[in-house]
């Protein structure tokens, strides 16, 4: 694979990368550019950004020792670049009376990254890999690369958390009951830390729309005890036709709900029959 497509520059340095292969691990970004300048060449200089200067960093020098980039990597350079340009664009919007290099140089390196982004996409955008197919469909709502994701979760060959979540919240438009699976899968076998409370609402969503109430009111409730999200007493006892009894019993799962969860014991727990 040519390098030079895939570690994309305006600089022509970049176009010795072709056949290059480092024989060092690179970690600390600083060693990386001190060791391969040709990675670094077309960044900001001063200590903005410096979290996604660094990942791109790291992403590239990946890029540079893999002979064939993986879907996965090249999508870990689409993210990592997404994330530059966008930090690098406020940067450039800071501006310097004194050191004006340094708003220069900011908005070079913006320049640049929104060029380098397009030219990406543009070599990526027929690739079947599901990592980039995923990318495309939820950058550019790109339909084809939608199926592509949809096929590989109905084949039982999606890993990723974050793309069974992005395909459990388009089932909700289009497969309730798929949905449901997914995100009930989801809290069963994702690790606690990683586990997203939003996940919690959209099967309230779901309940919601199978009129089961009760279960609606569980799940909200859980919501707001396992996140920042707050939701009207009074009307989630509307919910359940205010009553109080009913609540307290609710709200003492909604309880033992959310410590199941951050234990990892979701899969194991009583609980998670009331919603099978």
């Amino acid at each position: 694979m040519n390098k030079s497509l895939v570690i994309i520059t305006s600089f022509s340095i970049f176009a010795a990368l072709f056949g290059l292969f480092g024989c060092d691990v690179g970690r600390n970004s600083g060693s990386i550019c001190k060791k391969n300048p040709e990675l670094c060449a077309d960044l900001h200089k001063d200590s903005w950004c410096l979290v996604e200067k660094g990942d791109l960093i790291r992403s590239r020098y990946q890029l540079k020792i893999t002979e064939n980039p993986s879907g996965k990597q090249l999508y870990d350079q689409l993210i990592k670049l997404e994330s530059y340009s966008n930090c690098i664009e406020l940067a450039a919007g800071v501006k310097h009376i004194i050191n004006t290099h340094r708003t220069e140089d900011r908005e070079r390196a913006y320049a640049v990254s929104t060029q380098n982004l397009a030219q990406l996409q543009e070599y990526t955008k027929d690739n079947p890999d599901i990592y980039l197919a995923y990318y495309r469909w939820t950058k550019f709502n790109d339909f084809p690369s939608r199926d592509i994701v949809i096929k590989a979760e109905q084949a039982g060959e999606l890993t990723e958390t974050f793309m069974l979540a992005q395909v459990a919240s388009h089932y909700i438009k289009t497969d309730v009951a798929r949905a449901k699976l997914l995100y009930l899968h989801l809290l069963s076998h994702v690790k606690a830390s990683n586990i997203d409370s939003d996940w919690l609402l959209a099967l309230a969503t779901i309940y919601r729309r199978e009129q089961n109430v009760q279960n609606e009111y569980l799940l909200t409730k859980a919501n707001t005890l396992i996140s920042d999200n707050t939701a009207s007493e009074e009307k989630l006892l509307a919910l359940i036709a205010n009553n109080s009894d009913l609540a307290v019993q609710l709200d003492a799962e909604a309880k033992e709900l959310v410590k199941d969860i951050k234990q990892g014991k979701f899969a194991s727990s009583k609980i998670k029959h009331r919603f099978e």
